[in-house]
């Protein structure tokens, strides 16, 4: 959630008693919730170029496994009704 400040950290915010709904209301500006952002994107170890073409293959390559694998269950069960009902 983007707040301010972290309310655990403030001893006051447990002696007021105030409810989960009272402190959810409060809002963020949106000039302070795009710089959580960056900050957030700043923190992600984004992968190298060599990673990122890894990654892909290996990606496109389980698709590629996957669509074969369920074509032949496809044609498989094609034939089966096929041979039953034709």
């Amino acid at each position: 959630m983007a707040t301010e400040t972290d309310e655990r950290d403030e001893p006051e915010a447990k002696d007021e008693g105030k409810g989960k709904k009272e402190r959810s209301s409060r809002r963020t500006s949106p000039a302070l919730f795009v710089r959580q952002i960056v900050a957030e994107l700043r923190k992600v170890i984004w992968p190298t170029r060599r990673e990122l073409i890894t990654y892909t293959t290996v990606s496109l390559v389980f698709v590629l496994i996957m669509v074969a694998i369920v074509s032949a269950v496809d044609y498989g069960l094609q034939e089966g009704v096929y041979a039953v009902f034709g």
